[in-house]
């Protein structure tokens, strides 16, 4: 009993042995020995220790003492800042991959813009459709081209406006 209560307490006063031994004027493996229940302090190191550890001692010298909860709710507390820790910068990571997706996305429009633009007249325009494969080839040309110059602007806005809402802030 003593010997846990002694430990117990040292450690929810946050002293080390090597601490308490200082303040005893004794020597770290006496506080050890104390603490495996190897030794007992005499009288006079008793009440000495009651003294440095703030406890009576009929409490040193009484039943066990359980510990303290504190120092639980401590650890977890420590688990969780750092899984928040962890998830902040997820959160931050996945915001600059979202960022820089959408600025290749924007200048990838704007190549596609300028490709068509300086093709000015598209070069299916000149193909002989009187083939059947070549009709539809130029077809499908012709429709993806009309979709992206109707669709592109819009996804342009939005694109610039998600990098606008993602950057650093």
């Amino acid at each position: 009993m003593l010997s846990e209560n002694i430990k117990t307490i040292r450690k929810s006063k946050g002293l080390s042995q090597e601490e308490l031994a200082v303040k005893l004027n004794v020597v770290r493996q006496t506080i050890s020995k104390w603490e495996q229940g190897r030794s007992v302090p005499d009288s006079d190191l008793l009440i000495s220790i009651s003294e440095v550890l703030e406890t009576p001692v009929s409490t040193l010298l009484g039943e066990n003492i359980a510990e303290s909860k504190p120092d639980e709710l401590k650890v977890i507390s420590e688990k969780l800042e750092v899984i928040n820790l962890q998830l902040a910068q997820r959160r931050i990571m996945r915001r600059k991959i979202v960022h820089w997706l959408l600025i290749l996305l924007c200048a990838v429009i704007v190549i596609i813009f300028a490709v068509l633009i300086i093709a000015a007249n598209s070069p299916y325009l000149g193909w002989d459709y009187n083939d059947p494969e070549t009709a539809v080839l130029g077809t499908f040309f012709h429709g993806l081209e009309w979709l992206f110059v109707r669709l592109a602007p819009i996804i342009l806005i939005g694109a610039g406006i998600g990098v606008f809402l993602t950057r650093k802030k």
